[in-house]
Order: C-alpha cells, then structure tokens, then sequence
C-alpha cells in the first residue's frame, strides 16, 4: 500500500503539524522528553510528517516498516484488517521507543465516523475493540466500533504493540491551543474538559491508559517564525 502523501496542509491540526514536525521540531521534541523520561542526549526523531517525504501518512504495514518494527507475537494482519488507522505522525527515539500521533485543532474533531468496513473485517475489528476496551477496564455500554472511533482504534493499536508485543510504545494526544482559523480551544482546561467528557463516555479507567501521551502546543509558538 502507497502511504499517502498530502503536500502541505493549509489549515487545521494538518497543519499545525506539519509545520511543527518541520520548522518548530525542538518544541514537541521538549515537550514529549519529561513524559517520557529521556536521558541526556536522547532524542526524539520524526518520521512523519516530513517535507522530504512529501508529508506522506502511514497506514497498515507501512507505518510498521516506517518506524522499523516488528510485532513478533500477534500480527498486525491477525489483530486489524487492512485500512486500519492513518497515523498523523510518527517518531522514534534514541532509546528505541515508538511514538504514534494523533493530533486536534478544535474539538469538533474528537467526533469521528464509525467504521464503514464490511462483515467480514467488521467482525475482527469489533472483535480486538472488545479485547483493547476490556484492557482499558471499560464496562460502558457504549460500541466502540461507532462511538469516538478514530479514538478507540488508536487505542486499539497501542493494546497491540504495547501489551501484546510488549514494544515501548506511545500513542501522543496531541493537541493544539489558539487555531483561531478553526475555532480552536485556547486553553488547555477547554481541551481537558472535552477529553474527560469523551473517556466518561467510553468508560476508560485513566489508570489503564498505560503508554497514552497528553501534550498541548500553542500555535502562537509557531507563528512568527512562520511569517
């Protein structure tokens, strides 16, 4: 499968990171470094979005092979079936650990599709969402299948590589503050109300979030260097 590959984005968090990813690195490269707990001289190197890659998405195997793993005990073939998730960003650090991005800009963005795949691959998705949504102790009524899907298939995937490959991975919640063009939050407590409103729902227990990553960046940061 051809990743693919979007050029510059104008607008929304698209945007907002290829511009970080590219021009404004040292910030979100900071800001994962405390979560993470990074040593002197290990540093975090993105491979997606980039500009010499054309900002080329990744799906399916190809964001496996993007960032150079392998799952040695249950496949991605066994757990998702094909077009599964295309990852905003991805990243890797010195240290080996593996860093899958979804990014926002405003919170209209939180509401997702459910999934449009047919029986077959319905039945293997439902079937890992119920196993991913049991890890993270949900006992809510709600079908992740439909309900926040774009959220729960990440988190899905995380399941996958963290606890049943037992890579160091990270699924990073990225978000942005002041996209003014959007109607974006401008503050973080605006974002953290959504969120919870949004995990209430699911039944997440937040002590289950093992490996989930929660950053905000103002595009304020990026402005003038942008001009």
């Amino acid at each position: 499968m051809v990743p693919r590959k979007h050029g510059r984005a104008l607008r929304g968090s698209q945007k907002w990171l290829q511009v970080l990813v590219n021009e404004h690195q040292h910030l979100i490269s900071r800001a994962v470094a405390g979560p993470l707990e990074l040593g002197e001289g290990q540093g975090v190197h993105w491979l997606s979005p980039v500009k010499e890659g054309d900002y080329a998405e990744y799906r399916d195997q190809d964001f496996l092979d993007r960032l150079g793993v392998s799952l040695p005990k249950v496949t991605l073939q066994s757990f998702w079936p094909r077009l599964g998730p295309v990852w905003d960003g991805l990243a890797r650090t010195d240290r080996g650990d593996v860093i899958l991005v979804e990014a926002k800009s405003h919170i209209t963005e939180l509401v997702s599709d459910p999934t449009g795949a047919g029986a077959r691959s319905l039945a293997r998705i439902r079937e890992s969402l119920q196993e991913a949504k049991r890890f993270y102790g949900s006992r809510s009524g709600a079908d992740w299948a439909t309900c926040f899907y774009q959220y729960t298939n990440r988190l899905a995937h995380l399941y996958l590589l963290r606890e049943l490959n037992g890579l160091p991975a990270y699924l990073l919640r990225l978000y942005f503050l002041n996209d003014e063009e959007m109607g974006g939050p401008a503050t973080r407590l605006e974002w953290d109300g959504a969120i919870e409103l949004l995990e209430a729902f699911l039944g997440i227990r937040h002590e289950r979030l093992r490996g989930v990553l929660t950053v905000f960046i103002d595009v304020r940061e990026m402005q003038p260097l942008m001009a």
